[in-house]
C-alpha cells in the first residue's frame, strides 16, 4: 500500500495554513468495508485502491498528441465491491451514504455529441465502466467485451473533490481494476501493462461517453500505471509510457500542492474551444499530432506556417503553448535523468506563463499562489490540471515549505480568495488490490 505524504500535517489549520490530513490507510479500508456492509450487507469480496495524480508538467497536451509528466498521489479512492447475479447495479458513496443508486447493468448507455449518458451524477464514472467494459462497448473490438455482472459498490476517497487532482479518474481505475480482477483477468500484478492501458482505454470511454466528462487520458494512465517514486512519461500519440526516477529528498525539496478552492469554470465550454482551437491548427499543418510539428524546424518556423495557411490569433497562440509545452516537458525530463531536479523551476514558471497567457486556462485565484509561492522562495510553480481553477504546484526547498505556505495563504486573503488547502507529496504507487 502506499505509504503518507508526510508525517506532520493533521487536520487543523497551524498558523493560519489549513493543511490537508495525512491519508490514513487502515482507516480507509474500515471505512470502506464499513460503509459496504451498512448499505449492502455482508462482505464485499475485495477492496480496491486507485490514486488520485498531479501532473507536474504537459498540461492541455494530452489531446494533441505531446508528453506530460504526471505522478500518483499517496490520496485514493478505495472500492468495495461485490459482484450479483441478476444483472442490476447499486453503487453507494460515503459523500451520500444515504442516497445510493440503483439501475438495471443493461440499461446503461452512453449519451451522443458530448453529452452525459443515461445515468445521472457521479454514479455515471463507475456504471461506465461497467459499460465499457461490457458487451454492448465491446463490439466491433472497441472494448474488451466481457461478460461483466452486476454489482453492490460503496466508495470512499480522501482524493480532494473538485481540486484538480483527477478525483473522477481515481474512481473509475478502481471500478476497472475490480472488475477485470473478478473477472479473473488479474490485473492487479505492477507489470501486467497490456491489461493496464485497456483499463485505461475504458475509463476514457466511462468518463467521455457515459458521464460526458471531456479528458484525454492522462488523469487515468497515471492513476493505473505509475509506480512509487517515479514520474510517468506519457505519449499521448500512441499511449507508451516511461518510467522516471523522481529525487527529491535527496536534493532536499519537497513537492507542494495547493488546491485553490476555486470552482473548475468549464460550463461555457471553454475546454472544449482549447481542443478544437489545437485540432485546427493540427488540420492546418497537415499533421496527425499538434506537439510534434515542430520537430527538426522551431517553434517559430510552424507558427509562420500556421500564419501563411490562414490560422487566427487565437489558434496560433493555442499552438504555441502545445508547441513550446512540448519543449519544456521534455528538457525537464532530460533535467531530471541528469539528476538536477533543482534546476526545473523555471521550466514550471514558463508553463504557467503559457498557460496564462497563450492558453488562457489560469485564473485569479492560481496567478495569485504561484505568484506569491514564487515570491517566497519557491524555485518554481504553476497551475496544474484543466485550469480555470483547481490545484497549483511548487517546487520547493523542504526548509521553505512553511514559509511558502504561509505567504500563499496570505496572499489569498489578501486578494479576497478562498483560503487555500496545502499538501506535500510523494510520488505514489498506481492501482491495487487491498484485500
Amino acid at each position: 500500500m502506499s505509504g503518507p505524504v508526510t508525517g506532520r500535517h493533521g487536520d487543523e489549520p497551524q498558523d493560519g495554513v489549513d493543511w490537508v490530513a495525512d491519508p490514513d490507510p487502515a482507516r480507509a479500508l474500515a471505512d470502506v468495508r464499513e460503509l459496504f456492509a451498512q448499505v449492502h450487507g455482508g462482505a464485499p469480496a475485495g477492496v480496491w485502491a486507485a490514486p488520485g495524480r498531479v501532473n507536474l508538467i504537459g498540461e492541455h497536451v494530452d489531446y494533441a498528441g505531446g508528453t506530460s509528466l504526471p505522478l500518483a498521489l499517496p490520496h485514493r479512492t478505495l472500492v468495495a465491491v461485490r459482484p450479483r447475479d441478476d444483472g442490476r447495479v447499486r453503487v453507494v458513496s460515503a459523500w451520500a451514504p444515504e442516497e445510493p443508486w440503483e439501475g438495471v447493468l443493461a440499461d446503461i448507455r452512453p449519451g451522443t455529441g458530448g453529452r452525459a449518458g443515461t445515468v445521472p451524477g457521479w454514479p455515471a464514472y463507475p456504471a461506465g465502466v461497467l459499460w465499457a467494459l461490457g458487451p454492448e462497448a465491446g463490439r466491433g473490438g472497441v472494448g474488451p467485451g466481457w461478460d461483466v455482472p452486476g454489482v453492490d459498490l460503496a466508495v470512499t476517497s480522501d482524493v480532494p473533490v473538485g481540486a484538480g487532482l483527477s478525483s473522477s479518474a481515481a474512481l473509475t481505475c478502481s471500478t476497472a481494476l475490480a472488475v477485470a480482477d473478478l473477472l479473473g483477468h488479474h490485473g492487479g500484478a505492477e507489470d501486467d501493462d497490456a491489461l493496464r492501458a485497456d483499463l485505461v482505454a475504458a475509463c476514457v470511454r466511462a468518463e467521455n461517453e457515459v458521464a460526458g466528462s471531456p479528458t484525454g487520458g492522462m488523469d487515468q494512465q497515471a492513476s493505473l500505471r505509475a509506480r512509487a517514486q517515479h514520474l510517468l512519461l506519457l505519449d499521448s500519440a500512441d499511449g507508451s509510457v516511461e518510467h522516471v526516477p523522481l529525487a527529491l529528498e535527496q536534493h532536499g525539496l519537497v513537492l507542494l500542492v495547493v488546491d485553490t478552492r476555486a470552482p473548475h469554470r468549464l460550463v461555457d465550454g471553454q475546454y472544449a474551444d482549447r481542443r478544437a482551437a489545437c485540432a485546427r491548427a493540427a488540420e492546418l499543418l497537415d499533421v496527425p499530432h499538434l506537439a510534434r510539428a515542430a520537430e527538426g524546424t522551431s517553434v517559430e518556423a510552424v507558427l509562420e506556417r500556421l500564419r501563411a495557411a490562414g490560422a487566427d490569433e487565437d489558434v496560433r497562440r493555442r499552438a504555441r503553448h502545445v508547441l513550446t509545452e512540448e519543449e519544456r516537458t521534455r528538457a525537464l525530463v532530460a533535467l531530471l535523468r541528469a539528476d538536477r531536479p533543482q534546476d526545473v523551476g523555471p521550466l514550471l514558471d514558463g508553463s504557467h506563463a503559457s498557460l496564462r497567457e497563450d492558453h488562457e486556462v489560469s485564473s485569479p485565484e492560481l496567478d495569485v499562489v504561484t505568484d506569491a509561492a514564487r515570491s517566497a522562495g519557491a524555485l518554481g510553480a504553476r497551475m496544474t490540471g484543466g485550469g480555470f481553477g483547481g490545484s497549483a504546484v511548487a517546487l520547493v526547498r523542504t526548509e521553505d515549505v512553511d514559509a511558502v505556505a504561509g505567504a500563499v495563504t496570505r496572499a489569498s486573503a489578501t486578494a479576497g480568495h478562498p483560503r487555500p488547502q496545502l499538501v506535500t507529496v510523494v510520488a505514489a504507487g498506481g492501482a491495487e488490490r487491498l484485500v
